[in-house]
């Protein structure tokens, strides 16, 4: 089979899936389907899958920055207007960051006995690529290191949903719950618009080289223009299921070679992990929510601990502030990235511990 054939295949899976799914009363039923659908593929379809195989980046890009400039078209110049008044939620993303670091590292070394390295950099709440690039320099076993990390996207994807769906008393993101858009149907002129500002979010960021660029780029280049020349943006339902497809396809494909042992051992303490910090980020949102112009909602949103692309579409369904979800995730990577290699030097966290990752199980 041609990588093509292989690719197109996995992609009517990760559709059918999300079909399936959207027909169910299941959170982000397009995204969570395709993820599931593409995991089992990866898992018990392996053979018929190349070792080496990849979602193309390239589609992954476009996928999540369809979702950027639907979350930017949202931004209005009341939004703007309340940034000042973020600056309580925004500042405690510094300890928050520096708790979870803390509380990650002892999981993942009493009770997964990782090595140093491998223990520090799998908990790292933000900045997936810098934390795997750091942490393979360090010594830390890649595979394990990436399975960690990408279990941690995974896991709060379908947590957070499925909390904010029982406090909701209705599935998130759902045909049974909450939607967005305007509710009028997109024109030709409207998804040519949505194009070009894709397109140019995504020039943006190379240009830029900013945090999370996919989606960042396309978010302020559709900023921009909700607020100047295009208020008022019209987008298609069909294209942001689309692309939560395409998210949740490129999530699911990470299990592909990962044997069953250290699968089920990743699984469980990426459970422990994941429920340490989403009982931090809820706490923390809960009790910064009297003192924040955001809603309890949008705050768990905004302190989970998940993908910027991911709890970003979690607010744009609940219509809970999605610009302003996003601002916090992107402080959040951005703190951890820069946080990660002076602690790392501090702890002497260092290469000197590589030994001691290949001897470990």
């Amino acid at each position: 089979m041609t990588h093509l054939s292989v690719l197109l295949g996995a992609c009517g899976i990760a559709l059918a899936g999300g079909a399936v799914a959207s027909l169910l009363p299941v959170p982000l039923p397009w995204m969570t389907g395709a993820l599931v659908a593409t995991a089992l593929l990866a898992r018990f379809g392996a053979t018929t899958l190349p070792p080496d195989f990849k979602f193309p980046q390239a589609l992954r890009d476009c996928a999540v920055a369809a979702i950027g400039v639907t979350i930017g078209a949202q931004v209005t110049p009341e939004l703007l207007s309340q940034l000042p008044s973020l600056a309580l939620t925004t500042a405690a993303l510094l300890p928050f960051v520096l708790l979870l670091l803390a509380g990650n590292y002892l999981i993942f070394r009493r009770l997964g006995d990782y090595p140093p390295p491998l223990a520090y950099y799998a908990g790292a709440p933000g900045g997936l690529i810098e934390a795997i690039t750091l942490g393979e320099a360090a010594g830390a076993d890649p595979q394990r290191l990436i399975a960690q990390q990408f279990l941690r996207l995974i896991l709060v994807l379908i947590a957070i949903p499925a909390i904010l769906s029982v406090w909701l008393g209705v599935p998130v993101g759902s045909a049974a719950g909450l939607g967005f858009g305007t509710g009028t149907a997109a024109t030709l002129s409207d998804l040519a618009a949505f194009a070009v500002l894709a397109a140019l979010g995504l020039w943006l960021r190379r240009v830029l080289k900013i945090p999370a660029g996919q989606i960042t780029g396309p978010l302020l280049v559709s900023a921009l223009a909700a607020v100047t020349i295009l208020p008022g943006l019209t987008t298609a339902t069909w294209l942001l299921n689309l692309a939560q497809v395409g998210v949740g396809a490129s999530l699911g494909l990470q299990f592909l070679g990962i044997d069953g042992p250290a699968l089920r051992r990743a699984v469980g303490l990426a459970v422990v992990s994941c429920t340490f910090m989403t009982a931090v980020g809820i706490t923390l949102a809960l009790t910064l929510a009297p003192l924040s112009p955001l809603d309890p909602l949008a705050l768990i949103a905004a302190y989970a601990p998940g993908g910027v692309t991911e709890m970003s579409l979690v607010a744009l369904t609940l219509g809970a502030a999605p610009a302003a979800v996003t601002l916090h995730h992107l402080l959040r990577i951005v703190l951890t990235v820069l946080i990660l290699p002076p602690l790392a030097r501090r702890l002497g966290i260092t290469a000197n511990d590589k030994g001691d990752a290949e001897a470990s199980p």
